[in-house]
């Protein structure tokens, strides 16, 4: 079930990444309900998700934490 809420997250982020803000909350929230393999998993994810979307590099400060 845990994979299912990796998967989950990856749908609601795509979903609100057209508006910044709720984007980080998202990903913040994420930070906080996933497994810390799943949190890795999602790094790298962001990370690849991200690279043309410059307005969304500051979500990723939460996954420094």
């Amino acid at each position: 079930m845990a994979r299912a809420m990796l998967e989950y997250t990856k749908t609601v982020l795509k979903k609100v990444s057209f508006d910044t803000r709720l984007f980080c909350k998202e990903v913040k929230k994420a930070v906080s309900n996933l497994l810390p393999d799943e949190i890795e998993e999602l790094k790298v994810w962001l990370h690849q998700f991200i690279t043309d979307k410059p307005e969304l590099q500051q979500s990723l400060i939460y996954l420094k934490a």
